[in-house]
């Protein structure tokens, strides 16, 4: 029976939310107390997802059928973002990847996976900031991957893709952290999901060394619980992203050269 209160903790707007990764973040989330908002192209799935989840935990759950690749169904969800103050969390999970190479893989498919890979979820995030700044709370997930950082492992546009997102919530951080909105960017390894079928790579799922996406959602709530801005459930030493992490800023003010490094040999025309 669905709860005619709504959540005191609001509503969770979770894309790709039909199978795999999102479908669990959708069911702990339902069972920490959040009603919840379903975005896929799936309408069956969802509907099904819907019916399970308010019968176990009785919150209220709604979907929304939309194709995040086609502007009328992404304009459909930044609507609902901006307009329903009830949302107070987003998961961007939505996504596609590929493991062929740049001479297999085909350009017309490679621009739809940067579109949703990056501009829905770009596009979801912009619109919902500045509600959750409006009130000073909020909570944005952002599902990158661990090919963001192990950039040569798979497709080379999908591992762009999530080295943008991860780039992003770093930049998002910085914007809005002291705002009263919290940022979680999420970079899963190998997780037995869908994903793997529609990249090629089915067998994956198989490997000793692929995650269950249910340890990857619960491992990542318990990040988000714990106050990580960047949460990578498969890395065993957490001092190990502490330490490249580290290396990444201390190396950022090094740009700052007017004159090229005396490696270049290079007689500067900058003034002395």
């Amino acid at each position: 029976m669905t709860s005619s209160t709504p959540s005191p903790k609001g509503t969770a707007l979770i894309t790709g939310a039909s199978a795999g990764i999102g479908a669990i973040y959708a069911d702990r989330l339902a069972k920490r107390g959040y009603d919840l908002i379903l975005v896929a192209r799936n309408a069956d799935r969802l509907n099904a997802l819907s019916t399970r989840l308010t019968a176990e935990t009785g919150r209220s759950v709604s979907t929304v059928a939309a194709d995040l690749n086609d502007r009328a169904g992404l304009s459909k969800i930044e609507n609902l973002l901006r307009d329903d103050k009830s949302i107070t969390v987003l998961v961007n999970n939505a996504g596609v990847g590929s493991i062929a190479s740049v001479l297999d893989g085909n350009v017309d498919a490679m621009e739809g996976m940067i579109a949703l890979n990056i501009t829905a979820l770009t596009r979801l995030t912009y619109t919902v900031a500045p509600a959750f700044v409006a009130r000073a709370s909020g909570t944005i997930i952002n599902i990158s991957s661990a090919v963001g950082i192990a950039v040569e492992a798979l497709n080379g546009v999908y591992s762009a893709s999530k080295s943008y997102v991860l780039s992003f919530g770093h930049a998002l951080q910085r914007d809005l952290a002291d705002k009263g909105v919290r940022i979680q960017t999420v970079l899963p390894a190998a997780t037995a999901t869908e994903f793997w079928d529609v990249a090629g790579y089915a067998k994956q799922k198989e490997a000793a060394s692929t995650m269950t996406a249910e340890d990857l959602v619960d491992a990542a709530l318990a990040g988000l619980d714990q106050g990580e801005l960047v949460t990578i459930p498969t890395l065993q030493d957490g001092d190990d992203w502490t330490r490249w992490e580290a290396g990444r800023r201390a190396l950022a003010p090094k740009f700052g050269n007017a004159k090229p490094a005396p490696r270049y040999g290079i007689s500067s025309t900058s003034q002395a």
